[in-house]
């Protein structure tokens, strides 16, 4: 599903050049849960970035789906954005003046999809997520484990191939958190692709595998989880 080769990306200001990102060499196969772990500025969100086509690569190959996908333009980016990829944001970005259901509505208005199915898709979502109960409710009436459901069922409304997961318990309690990893464990398990950025070692293990990053690099790929706890293999 995804393959990148040598990927590198710089952040440059007047005085200093940061290397984000340092021939990142990583594989991902439709149907995977992926955790990507590391200290803090070590290359997770922007390599997430990049798989989300936020952000571009300054060189290397991105293939996606088949395609490389590394020269493409914006609008290009946009196109296949809006039809592949789903995500869910620590900070839930939510749209404070919509109600729940418009918030989940976002991303098919942006896909032109015919206002009868779009009701319909909405309202399989919500239950899905078990908020449908809160429909009609605003953002900030809703607890923080609330809003991540709303965050989640935003992110699959579209039916994506691929979900994008930044830190997505970080705002959480610990039972909360639990529940939107079930959520994610769930999706996975009916075929979505996950790749979740992640601190905590304990919600890694969700996950089928770990991707270690230091200084740009991927160190280190732990598959774990149900498939093979415990087996280990280096990075090419």
């Amino acid at each position: 599903m995804i393959e990148i080769h040598d990927l590198t990306k710089a952040y440059r200001t007047s005085a200093v050049e940061t290397t984000a990102l340092n021939h990142v060499n990583l594989e991902v196969n439709k149907g995977e849960f992926i955790a990507i772990m590391g200290p803090s500025g070590c290359g997770k969100s922007t390599l997430l970035n990049i798989l989300g086509m936020l952000d571009t690569p300054d060189s290397g190959r991105y293939g996606f789906l088949g395609e490389d996908v590394a020269g493409y333009s914006e609008g290009q980016l946009a196109d296949i954005r809006k039809e592949n990829i789903g995500f869910i944001f620590q900070s839930f970005n939510l749209v404070d003046e919509l109600s729940v259901a418009d918030n989940v509505m976002l991303p098919l208005l942006y896909q032109q999809v015919a206002p009868a199915e779009r009701k319909k898709r909405v309202t399989e979502v919500l239950e899905r997520v078990g908020i449908a109960h809160r429909a009609d409710h605003r953002p900030q009436q809703l607890s923080g484990g609330q809003q991540q459901r709303v965050a989640v069922a935003r992110a699959v409304v579209t039916n994506p191939k691929l979900i994008l997961a930044d830190e997505p318990t970080g705002n959480l309690d610990t039972s909360n958190g639990e529940e939107v990893l079930e959520l994610l464990g769930q999706l996975n398990g009916e075929g979505t692709t996950v790749i979740m950025v992640t601190h905590d070692q304990s919600h890694a293990d969700h996950a089928g595998r770990v991707v270690n990053m230091l200084d740009g690099r991927v160190l280190t790929e732990n598959i774990v989880g149900m498939q093979k706890a415990g087996e280990a293999r280096h990075a090419q």
